[in-house]
């Protein structure tokens, strides 16, 4: 899915970030397109990581005041960026959609100890099924407000649409998170009268730099506004509710991040 040349150049970039840095990264993977499975030929690499520093730093008096994330200019197709464990543990505790997908990321270029397994877990337990389906949801209304209001639609965006629908449809069906993939989600909850649209779009997009500009798809547009409507206010004003007062998550979680920053 990675070309070698690729791979090598990235793991090039995550070495030497660690070098920079003076971290240790425990997981890194690729996110967006290609990890849902409908990039283009020209789809940028989204590689996103999480990171350890030496123990003392999580001591230090004025830790709330360190910078907690690693980022690096876009200066070519590789977008490279991560979060330090603690950060990325509390986002956990928040049902941190873009953490979650992460985790289960079919592109793996570093999983480094039993961090990522540990969190795979205890996620099907730890995780706000609410706040989830609140953040997929105002993904996708936010795509189909901005992008399919016009007499002419940007193609691609559908994906950014349906992604997250099929993803709240998932977790209703199954009380569990999504998978990453966007063809697992067409097959497992997507409506069979738009499954022929979808996949023609996926065909696409995938042989081409750009899907362009085109018509709207009546099918498609026609499942969203009834998946939208369907939701209603039950996702609006959830916000992110806080996990992190069911005293085993803490306790599970806690333990991840001590045997991280002790393990050498």
């Amino acid at each position: 899915m990675i070309n070698e040349e690729i791979r090598t150049e990235i793991m090039n970039r995550l070495r030497a970030a660690e070098e920079e840095h003076n971290v240790r990264i425990i997981y890194a993977c690729e996110s967006g397109s290609r990890a849902w499975g409908f990039a283009s030929t020209d789809s940028d690499y989204d590689v996103r990581f999480i990171y350890v520093r030496d123990e003392s730093w999580y001591l230090s008096f004025d830790i709330e005041y360190r910078r907690d994330v690693i980022e690096y200019p876009i200066l070519d197709e590789i977008d490279c960026g991560g979060w330090d464990i603690k950060k990325a543990l509390y986002l956990f505790t928040r049902t941190n959609g873009a953490f979650l997908e992460w985790l289960n990321s079919p592109i793996k270029y570093i999983e480094d100890g039993e961090f990522a397994n540990n969190m795979r877990a205890i996620a099907p337990v730890a995780l706000n099924k609410t706040a989830l389906c609140y953040h997929y949801s105002h993904m996708a209304r936010r795509n189909a407000q901005e992008y399919l209001s016009k007499d002419k639609v940007k193609l691609k965006k559908y994906f950014y649409i349906l992604r997250p629908l099929l993803a709240i449809r998932f977790i209703e069906k199954y009380n569990m998170p999504p998978p990453v993939e966007f063809e697992k989600l067409v097959m497992e909850v997507a409506p069979e009268n738009i499954v022929p649209s979808i996949n023609e779009l996926i065909v696409l997009k995938r042989s081409l730099p750009e899907l362009g500009v085109g018509c709207p798809i009546s099918v498609i547009n026609e499942f969203i506004d009834s998946e939208l409507d369907r939701h209603g206010e039950v996702f609006k004003g959830q916000g992110r509710p806080d996990i992190i007062k069911g005293e085993e998550i803490r306790y599970e979680v806690n333990k991840i991040f001590l045997n991280e920053i002790k393990r050498k």
